[in-house]
Order: structure tokens, then C-alpha cells, then sequence
């Protein structure tokens, strides 16, 4: 891991390394931020942090910048906790074991924090250096951004002095972003009653592996296998011509990421067996068959296991399979005002037995804020006609593009002058805590840009190592360059 830090820039990747080093999934990310704190304060620079844990930093631009317009340099402290089955890692208490692989760094079957760790170490870097030409500056870093945006949604106006943000949460080096989608969780119980076992039946496990899953805005147009679904259309083919029960279903586990595995447990009836095993091993390759591009390592098995001591009740047990079985999933519509851009998604994320209750979890994404909330209860309606308990929660706005930005033109020319070539400009179909910030600060001027990422969310998320060096050179030219007031 120490071979991390001797990469370019040095100082990016050596606060990097630190971030790597301190446990912060979503809502458990205080470390970080209590490490935020001490880096500001060491510098003797303001250092704020507010009643939510959102950590401000300012500083005053250096001799000669100080006519020039505020600069925001904004990310979060909080990363995704996904880790391949089977791999004993606690989120809480462990480290991530970041390495280099070629042109890469990735993590040792984690997710490796690159999405938001590598533009929080650019900004505290450039509060850390002493030759860097920039005007007044202010640093954001907030917390719980991955699984509800609730450090963006509870910062109080009136902190900041800022006239520009500049968000690093994006991930494709060379392109600069100026919208983004907002979003709505639509979550539901599934209430049921304990019923015990059928006589003559025997116990089986029904497991989904092998998804790449991923990010569930930026990877949703892949046409990734969502695990929830593929281990229910199980569940509705055996249901539909057999007596099997449902005892216990686990499958996701984070609102934002396509889900990447899941398993069941069912009690078969002992004169179905054969029927069982023959039912999912014709279906299993057809799926394969169907998504052998996007997942090719797909895996649907089954084995025998220790009998329950209850199922789910029967009624409880055909609505859940039949209400995730319509259960919209992936992308919608696509955008109409822009090429190749998701416009509305929905990610079928959690479907989790729990003491008493099914608890199904879902986010829906979209730029048109109307299409969010027609998905969002057409969603509802789907689960409350099965009789499930439905709320939405959590919504947060989008971000309305501004070709007009005086902050993307300027970023177009620095681009352009250092490496010769003009940025793409993009709008993200994902969620960026922006059009969040600009409630209460509405006239930033707002930009969004990052190294290349690819696969966050998964344990196969992976920083490009050049491209980290391109991003802080990126910065370092834009701040030397921000107008005069």
C-alpha cells in the first residue's frame, strides 16, 4: 500500500492513502470527518464544522488573488461498503487495502473509495499547498452522501461566502458536468405471518452470484443483471407450478447499487424434487443465455439446507413474488435533450426478510423531476395492489444544466490551452449533491468534474492513475485562472 503514495501528484494520493486508512461507510464516516477537522485546524485555517458533521474549511486566497470571485471545492467523506461474498472485512473497524494494478488502483475485494476519496484529497491538498495561485477559497466536505444526501440537504445558509462550486463527484476525466438527475427512494414492508412447515417437504437454497453490479446511476444503462430480479423470476417460475414456500430471502443491500447477489430459502415438497431441480436448471441458462454480454460470470445454484422452523404465510408469500415480478427495474426513458443520458431509471435494490416483514428498498432516478414522481408511485401502486406498506422517502432535486455557466467556459478554455482539446459537457444521470447545495445557495455558479472511475459501488470500482494527475492539474490551472469579482 505504501507504494500508493509515491505515485503523482504525491500529495494527492498520500491524503488518499490516509482516507483509505479510516473506516467511513455512509453514516458511520465521523473518523473521516474528525480527520477533516484536524487537517484544516493543523494548517491554522477556519475550520467550521456544522450541526449535521458536514466539515468547512477556508481559505484566504494567496498574495495578488483577492479580487478574484470565491471558489467552493465540494465532495463527501462517505464511501459505498460493498465486499465480494465471503470476504471478512468490517466496513467499521478495517482499513481499505488499496494497491496499484497497472494503470490502476483498485481495492482487495472492496469497494475502494476512490468515489468521493480521490476529490476530497485534491481539495485538502490544495489547502495544504503553499504554491498554488487561487483567490479566497472554501473547502465542503459532507457526510452520508451515498445513502441519503443528508449533510447537502441539512446545510444551513449563511456559511458559506462562495460565488463558484466546484464539485469532484464525477468520474470520466475530460468531460465536465453540469446537471444531474435527482432522486426518490420508494421503500415497502411486506407484513406476514409465520406458518409452519409442510409435512413431507425438504429445505432448499436458491443463490444468485456472479453480477458485476455497480453504480446505480452511472451504470444503470449497461443493462446489468439486478439480482433481486433474477433470483425472483426463479422464485415465479417454481411458484407458479409448484407448491414451494418461502422461508427467507436476502438479496442487496444498498439503495444506490444495482444488486450483485441474493439467495432464498424455500421448502420444496419431496414429490416436486425432481421438479424443482429440473425447473431452475432449464431456466438457468436462458438467463445466462439472455445476458451473456453483460454478465457472463452469472451463477444460479441450489443446494439442500437445514429445514426452517417456519415459512411465510401463503398469501404474503404469492403477493411479494408477483409484485417484484412487476416491479419496474433499470433505465426507463432515455433523455430526449441530450445524447446517450439516461433520463428516468429505477434500481430494485433491497429485498430483505426481516423479524415480521418484507422489506423491499428502491431509488428512482430522472432530470424531469414530474417523470421521478409518476415512476415513483407507479412503483407504489404496484406494491400497495400486492399489500405492502409503501413510503417514499428522501427525495432530493435535480440539477438544472446552464450552458451559459461563466465557470464551464472558463474550465472549457483552461482545458482546451493545456491539453489541447475542448471537454466533452455532460449532464449525469446519478446524483450529485449540486442542485441539493444551490437550494440554499442559488446563485453558484456550478461545475462538476473528476478523474476516471470505473465500476463504484462494487467491489470492481478502480481509479485510473493518470488521469488523478490529469484531474489536479486540471484544478490547480482552473483556480490560477477564476475571474475577478
Amino acid at each position: 500500500m505504501s507504494e500508493i503514495r509515491n505515485l503523482e501528484p504525491k500529495a494527492v494520493w498520500d491524503i488518499f492513502q490516509q482516507l483509505c486508512d479510516i473506516p467511513r461507510p455512509s453514516k458511520k464516516e465521523q473518523k473521516a470527518a474528525v480527520f477533516a477537522k484536524e487537517f484544516g485546524e493543523k494548517l491554522g485555517l477556519e475550520t467550521i464544522v456544522d450541526e449535521i458533521g458536514n466539515v468547512i474549511i477556508k481559505k484566504p486566497a494567496t498574495p495578488g488573488m483577492e479580487d478574484r470571485k470565491t471558489v467552493l471545492l465540494q465532495g463527501h467523506l462517505d464511501m459505498v461498503p460493498q465486499k465480494n461474498s465471503g470476504i471478512d472485512h468490517d466496513f467499521e473497524k478495517d482499513p481499505i487495502k488499496a494497491y496499484i494494478d497497472g494503470e490502476w488502483v483498485t481495492a482487495k475485494d472492496t469497494t475502494l473509495g476512490a468515489d468521493n476519496g480521490i476529490g476530497v484529497a485534491a481539495s485538502l491538498a490544495v489547502l495544504q499547498a503553499n504554491d498554488v495561485e487561487h483567490g479566497p477559497l472554501e473547502v465542503l466536505l459532507t457526510v452520508d452522501e451515498e445513502t441519503g444526501m443528508t449533510g447537502a440537504e441539512n446545510l444551513k445558509g449563511g456559511i458559506l461566502d462562495a460565488d463558484i462550486l466546484i464539485n469532484t463527484d464525477s468520474e470520466d476525466e475530460g468531460e465536465l458536468y453540469i446537471g444531474c438527475a435527482g432522486g426518490v427512494d420508494t421503500n415497502a414492508k411486506f407484513y406476514y405471518k409465520e406458518e409452519n412447515v409442510p409435512a413431507d417437504s425438504v429445505a432448499y437454497r436458491i443463490d444468485v452470484k456472479g453480477l458485476k453490479g455497480g453504480h446505480s446511476g452511472m451504470d444503470i444503462i449497461l443493462g446489468r443483471g439486478n439480482a433481486n430480479k433474477i433470483l425472483n423470476r426463479v422464485l415465479y417460475k417454481l411458484n407458479s407450478a409448484l407448491d414451494i414456500r418461502l422461508a427467507d430471502i436476502q438479496s442487496g443491500s444498498l439503495r444506490n447499487a444495482i444488486p450483485r447477489e441474493g439467495y432464498a430459502i424455500v421448502a420444496v415438497p419431496n414429490a416436486q424434487l425432481g421438479e424443482f431441480k429440473s425447473f431452475i436448471d432449464e431456466l438457468t441458462p436462458l438467463m445466462k443465455k439472455e445476458l451473456s454480454v453483460t454478465e457472463p460470470d452469472l451463477e444460479v445454484s441450489y443446494s439442500e439446507t437445514d429445514m426452517p422452523s417456519k415459512v411465510m404465510d401463503e398469501k404474503t408469500h404469492n403477493n411479494l413474488i408477483k409484485a417484484i415480478y412487476g416491479f419496474p427495474n433499470g433505465v426507463i426513458r432515455m433523455s430526449d435533450a441530450m445524447e446517450n443520458l439516461v433520463e428516468t431509471s429505477t434500481n430494485l435494490a433491497v429485498v430483505k426478510k426481516q423479524e415480521g416483514f418484507i422489506e423491499i428498498g428502491s431509488l428512482q432516478r430522472s432530470s424531469v423531476d414530474s417523470a421521478k414522481e409518476d415512476l415513483a408511485n407507479m412503483i407504489r401502486c404496484v406494491l400497495e395492489l400486492a399489500g405492502a406498506e409503501v413510503v417514499h422517502e428522501g427525495a432530493y432535486p435535480g440539477w438544472k444544466p446552464n450552458m451559459s455557466s461563466p465557470i464551464l467556459k472558463t474550465m472549457q478554455d483552461v482545458y482546451n490551452n493545456k491539453w489541447g482539446k475542448v471537454p466533452a459537457i455532460k449532464a449525469i444521470h446519478a446524483g450529485l449533491e449540486c442542485g441539493i447545495i444551490m437550494e440554499n445557495y442559488p446563485n453558484l455558479d456550478t461545475i462538476s468534474f473528476g478523474p476516471t472511475i470505473c465500476f463504484p459501488h462494487s467491489p470492481d470500482e478502480k481509479v485510473n492513475i493518470k488521469t488523478v494527475d490529469m484531474f489536479y492539474q486540471f484544478l490547480l490551472e482552473t483556480l490560477k485562472n477564476i475571474p475577478k469579482k
